[in-house]
């Protein structure tokens, strides 16, 4: 097996249609703790709705635009009309594994086990809706105070969220180093094959191709479809 450049994963999302309680169709809001999250718009229109210290930013999406997320940005996919993107994710198997956390209220990200319970992931569209309210239920006021000029809750979120994960990092080390980390290191044999002349690696040349997931998924930004990397 050869994984794809940079052990990233892959998957194709089409935003929520349902409509929050501040009156915008999309995704659930969250953020990742290690990863960086890139957004390819394949075919309609929306927006990506992010958080950083540097305050609120609304980014309009259409086909042809990429727009990446460096870790601790919140980020909120709205629906305007048959969003589809396509989702390149650093270190494939990390989100899976906790990286990636939902805005939750402070009372659901101080509780591990109430967040795990609102965070499963469901194949019930209800259950799915209900996970991305509570999170738009805690994304607001971490958006009205940096519309405010206020980062502080957004700190405290940074904070809530690492103390969630911090028994699961050591559990993530085994993962980057067999994922990212090896794909960068294959590279460094390469260069040093060529530097000594030795082209033996280019005949362990080849393609794979692979089809989606048949099966959609509700993911966190939308209705998603996996390509089964790991195979």
């Amino acid at each position: 097996m050869f994984p794809l450049p940079g052990g990233i994963g892959l998957s194709h999302l089409c935003a929520y249609e349902w409509e929050a309680a501040d009156g915008v169709c999309g995704g659930s809001p969250h953020l990742h703790l290690a990863c960086t999250e890139a957004y390819v718009v394949t075919g309609g229109r929306g927006a990506v709705q992010t958080l950083d210290v540097g305050g609120y930013r609304e980014i309009e999406l259409e086909p042809g635009v990429v727009a990446w997320f460096a870790p601790g940005t919140v980020h909120r996919m709205v629906q305007r009309e048959n969003l589809r993107i396509t989702v390149l994710m650093q270190n494939s198997g990390l989100p899976e594994a906790g990286d990636a956390v939902f805005t939750f209220p402070p009372r659901i990200l101080a509780d591990p086990g109430a967040y795990a319970e609102a965070a499963a992931m469901s194949a019930d569209a209800d259950a799915a809706r209900r996970r991305r309210d509570l999170a738009v239920e805690g994304y607001l006021p971490i958006r009205d105070a940096l519309v405010s000029g206020n980062p502080g809750p957004l700190r405290d979120f940074h904070r809530a969220a690492a103390a969630l994960v911090a028994p699961k990092v050591d559990a993530w080390f085994p993962r980057w180093r067999a994922g990212a980390l090896a794909a960068a290191e294959l590279t460094g044999e390469h260069l040093e094959a060529l530097a000594n002349g030795d082209v033996s690696h280019l005949e362990r040349s080849g393609v794979r191709v692979i089809a989606p997931s048949k099966e959609d998924g509700y993911g966190m930004c939308g209705h998603r479809t996996e390509y089964p990397l790991d195979m």
